[in-house]
């Protein structure tokens, strides 16, 4: 059986049939990659990362986090963070995650880093992490936060859960002049 006539079934890839017409999907050599494709329709599905977005709030020297009340990584310590919805920016995405987790309304400053998530159980992500600084609110943990708070760089909670938190705030304690170890 060639490969354009191979049925699409791999438990990793979510598609078995056509979103547009609900046909099997087949497979076919495509733009560098064997891609499911319908035989009916001609519709080609791509598998693209999810976007994700987390914010570096830092005030005063300290550094924002949250201890997540849910799986992945429940009760375990992170940046503020989230997926970025389908009708809004990663910057608006950032602000929003960071209000809704801490209570804490803040300005971006900028990009800190960007990081690829192959694994994760909600799906593989592209995840940016901004700079930011708090301009109001009120520190309380909502929305899937169990608790936020401001840690100084020598005094992070334990567990940080993934590598991303860890990879940042690494580079935050290095920019105020902390050389230890990774996390």
């Amino acid at each position: 059986m060639s490969s354009e006539e191979r049925p699409f079934q791999t438990s990793l890839e979510p598609f078995r049939f056509c979103p547009r017409c609900g046909t099997s999907l087949s497979h076919r050599f495509l733009f560098g990659r064997e891609r499911p494709i319908c035989p009916a329709c001609g519709y080609i599905v791509f598998y693209d990362p999810k976007v994700a977005v987390g914010v570096l709030v830092e005030q005063e020297g300290k550094v924002l986090l949250v201890r997540r009340r849910y799986a992945p990584g429940q009760g375990g310590w992170a940046l503020p963070a989230g997926f970025v919805e389908i009708d809004e920016g990663p910057v608006a995405a950032a602000i929003r995650e960071c209000r809704e987790e801490t209570g804490v309304i803040i300005r971006i400053c900028g990009i800190l880093d960007v990081f690829a998530v192959p694994i994760d159980p909600r799906g593989p992500a592209v995840f940016i992490v901004y700079r930011g600084v708090p301009i109001g609110g009120v520190l309380q943990p909502g929305d899937d936060a169990l608790e936020a708070g401001f840690f100084p760089p020598d005094g992070l909670p334990s567990p940080l859960v993934f590598a991303s938190t860890r990879r940042a705030l690494w580079r935050w304690r290095r920019e105020k002049g902390f050389t230890g170890r990774r996390f």
